[in-house]
């Protein structure tokens, strides 16, 4: 599925990974988040409720640039380097180029279907 995301007025593509945390995610969509830095690579957001992690690894390895769900605090993690792995994260799909910069300075992201 192709998602939309608009990180500091700037809008960015993504596409969301074929399990059943992405498609729970999206049916959670349209949604705008606070964003929060965590650890100088990512940017967290509280999410309305938790997402299904049937059928999910135990944990993943993310890449800037990734999209994942953090299933122990409920949070979308959005990366804008890369960070070593963690047990509990769900790879949720990866943003376009340029989308991951922004996300250093961002303390707000609206993330939409695609038209």
């Amino acid at each position: 599925m192709n998602i939309r995301l608009t990180i500091n007025g700037h809008r960015f593509d993504a596409t969301l990974n074929d399990n059943d945390t992405a498609r729970d995610f999206a049916a959670q969509l349209p949604l705008t988040l606070s964003l929060r830095d965590f650890n100088e690579a990512e940017k967290i957001a509280d999410l309305p409720r938790k997402l299904s992690t049937s059928g999910a690894p135990e944990g993943a390895d993310p890449e800037v640039g990734d999209l994942a769900y953090y299933a122990p605090w409920n949070q979308l993690a959005t990366y804008y380097r890369d960070a070593p792995h963690a047990a509990g994260l769900v790879l949720l799909g990866h943003m376009a180029d340029g989308g991951a910069e922004q996300l250093a300075t961002a303390d707000e992201i609206t993330i939409e279907v695609a038209p």
